[in-house]
């Protein structure tokens, strides 16, 4: 099937994106192998980035897409067949029609969009220390923090538990001696400190990071009910993918914080999907604007981690496309990695931008009869320079092409459209209210007030809340949640089989409870009892 034979365009197995000499076609099966999308500002980008997710969504494919400044909202409603549009479209042998597409926005703050959570415990210390800005020392401290929590069953869901959790490790500087009141986090920073030396400082320093990052909004991004990446993978009553857009205006003028977010839906995705193998389409793709915000200043230890995650989730049938403004924005050992592209205009017009369009022009596959780095400056509005994977998965030689028009409006929606939008949305009401669980701030003020458990109740494997309940459970079977020094010697055998049962028996039944309660509290513990069995496979 050809364009001209398709009223959109596409075909099953092939999306249209653009014709010159020869026509530009991004072929499904081979979508999983990433792609990137280059040009200076006003050169075309959105509109590209808007063919694709369209193409992707007509053929069944979820589409999720960071949206800067707001003009991919238009997706969601009927294209207006301007006089430009419909002579772009019968150039190319297409016959226009207006399309709508399925969409579900998303916001970080809520205003928007559906409010957009992770708990603590699911950003990880290495992903929240980059949020952080942390130094090598600093991070070490917050893995200790985490390490603690996994231990002693703090699930840390928002700020106030991880502030909590940091004044708990910082080394108790109180009177000593016999007289000495008993300090109820004595073994809570006994556990810290036999990680290393946690000091008041660096806890400190860490802890007015956190105040940059609440000020920045990230109050809001922490808490409960968190996202379920599943969201995102769903079709409408056609058969079409939805089109998730994180609306990321406002979120951009917190640079860390949105590049960081992106990378740990992306990470969340990595562990949670199974293998797939080579699919006939993705099951979901990712467009990352701005992508230059997740590579700058970024330690070695998460340039890692990008790169073996954008390597291996291929396999996960998720496709991810880098939005961007020049090639070279993008660190090599990722761009090697990215075979679909779409290069829009540069200009040079100073010697470092000389060298950037010379960069650009050599990812591409050589066409002998275009000069590509001369094209690349000479392109006009909506023309491209494209290489897209072939058959047997090379990229093919780099053709100059005029980019379809979007069947779906071009620019941005109204306030009242977005508002009907979000009413009908799948997902109404299942993000918008907040929920306060109990987590380890309640955890901590508890044994502060006396009313938790004791400290060797948390030896025992019988810590504070859901975990805690557990523990006390089989406690009261056994005598055993009483006071050391009480215990009888029966008691004392009885304590010891206790903490057998309990070690290997607790673990298992909170990650059924958390499985069971689908994402609220008790999936933030079946999470932490994760990490803690596997240590470094599942920490970030």
């Amino acid at each position: 099937m050809t364009a001209q034979d398709s009223k959109l365009g596409d075909t099953d197995d092939k999306i249209f994106v653009g014709k010159g000499e020869e026509q530009a076609w991004l072929t499904l099966a081979l979508a999983n192998r990433h792609g990137l999308v280059t040009g200076a500002t006003g050169t075309g980008k959105t509109v590209t980035l808007q063919v694709m997710a369209e193409g992707f969504a007509r053929a069944g494919v979820p589409v999720f897409a960071a949206d800067i400044k707001g003009d991919l909202s238009g997706i969601s409603e009927v294209g207006v067949p301007q006089d430009f549009i419909v002579k772009r479209a019968s150039a190319m042998g297409l016959n226009f029609q207006p399309d709508q597409f399925s969409t579900v926005f998303w916001d970080v703050f809520g205003e928007q969009g559906h409010p957009v959570r992770a708990t603590v415990t699911e950003m990880g210390p290495l992903l929240l220390a980059r949020m952080l800005d942390l130094n090598d020392v600093q991070e070490g401290v917050l893995n200790v923090a985490f390490r603690v929590a996994d231990d002693a069953g703090l699930t840390l869901i928002d700020m106030k538990d991880l502030r909590a959790l940091l004044d708990a490790i910082v080394p108790d500087s109180g009177k000593k001696g016999a007289d000495a009141e008993e300090d109820p986090l004595a073994a809570i920073r006994k556990a810290a400190q036999g990680f290393g030396n946690v000091t008041k400082a660096t806890v400190g320093t860490i802890q007015r990071q956190l105040l940059v990052l609440e000020n920045q909004g990230g109050t809001k991004f922490f808490g409960e009910p968190a996202l379920t990446l599943k969201d995102f993978m769903k079709t409408d009553r056609d058969g079409r993918g939805m089109v998730n857009i994180l609306v990321a205006d406002k979120l951009l003028q917190s640079p860390r914080l949105y590049a960081t977010f992106l990378l740990w839906m992306l990470s969340e995705l990595f562990e949670e999907l199974p293998e797939a193998g080579d699919l006939p389409k993705p099951k979901l793709v990712f467009f990352f604007d701005e992508a230059h915000l997740l590579f700058n200043d970024a330690p070695k230890a998460l340039m890692d981690k990008i790169e073996q995650v954008v390597r291996l989730i291929r396999s996960k049938g998720v496709g991810v496309y880098f939005v961007t403004q020049n090639p070279v924005d993008v660190p090599d050992r990722v761009l090697g990695q990215l075979g679909n592209r779409v290069q829009h205009a540069l200009r040079a017009f100073t010697p470092r931008d000389q060298k950037a369009v010379a960069a650009a022009a050599q990812t591409f596959r050589p066409n002998p009869k275009l000069d590509t780095a001369k094209v690349i400056m000479e392109l006009g509005k909506g023309e491209a320079l494209v290489s897209f994977l072939e058959g047997n998965g090379t990229p093919s030689m780099v053709e100059r092409v005029m980019i379809r028009p979007p069947s779906a409006r071009i620019g941005p929606i109204t306030p009242d459209e977005r508002k009907a939008i979000m009413a009908a949305s799948p997902v109404k009401g299942k993000y918008d209210t907040a929920v306060d669980a109990e987590s380890a701030y309640e955890m901590i003020q508890k044994r502060i007030a006396g009313t938790a458990a004791t400290a060797d109740g948390q030896a025992d494997g019988s810590g504070g809340g859901l975990l805690g309940q557990i523990g006390s459970i089989v406690g009261s079977v056994f005598g055993t949640n009483v006071k050391r020094g009480r215990l009888s010697t029966g008691q004392v055998i009885a304590r010891d089989v206790t903490r057998s049962v309990t070690n290997q028996v607790i673990g298992g039944m909170a990650a059924n409870i958390g499985k069971s309660l689908g994402g609220q509290l008790g999936g933030s513990i079946g999470r932490t009892l994760v990490r803690g069995a596997l240590g470094g496979l599942l920490r970030r």
